[in-house]
């Protein structure tokens, strides 16, 4: 559990004055916010953390492992810089996972879905994406915060299932080298 004296002084900086501060912080909404945050997190996360780029929706989740810090901003932007910040981390990478609902939400219940299908789409070009039922993805993540931190990003966008889940991979070891290493133990 999270010591009260670690978080008072990034409550403090962040300006939260909120009643539940204990589980969220406040920034003011730039990318550079999402970039100077992960610069202080990502060296403590590793192999089974993730990373949550999510929509102004998205729940606080009352696991004490999982830490939501509200940055605003724009929700594309925000993803791009959390790619960039895991990618140029040596030691993990990001394996990306979206809300199956993600492709089937229609312009017409949520207007400005498509423009942002569009950046997002552009933003996730390089990568490899899971898309699992918006339900059983919160359940996976909830049941990882029961032995891993997660850390929940949340910006100002309105739109339905639009967020980005980083479950963090070892990023000097594949998994087919973990595969191999695996068969010859069990020679």
């Amino acid at each position: 559990m999270r010591s009260a004296a670690l978080l008072l002084p990034i409550l403090l900086l962040a300006g939260c004055h909120c009643p539940h501060a204990h589980r969220s912080a406040k920034a003011s909404g730039h990318t550079g916010d999402v970039t100077s945050i992960l610069a202080d997190r990502l060296p403590r996360l590793g192999h089974r953390n993730w990373v949550v780029i999510a929509d102004s929706a998205y729940p606080a989740q009352s696991n004490p492992s999982i830490e939501t810090i509200y940055v605003g901003g724009e929700h594309v932007a925000a993803v791009r810089a959390a790619l960039a910040a895991v990618a140029a981390a040596k030691h993990v990478r990001p394996m990306v996972r979206m809300d199956l609902e993600y492709a089937d939400v229609p312009e017409s219940d949520a207007p400005g879905i498509d423009a942002l299908r569009g950046e997002l789409d552009a933003a996730l070009a390089d990568s490899a994406i899971d898309f699992v039922k918006h339900e059983d993805l919160i359940a996976e993540l909830d049941r990882a915060a029961g032995l891993f931190d997660v850390l929940i990003l949340k910006t100002d966008c309105v739109l339905p299932y639009t967020s980005v889940f980083l479950q963090l991979d070892c990023g000097y070891w594949s998994g087919p080298a973990e595969m191999r290493l695996r068969e010859a133990l069990n020679r």
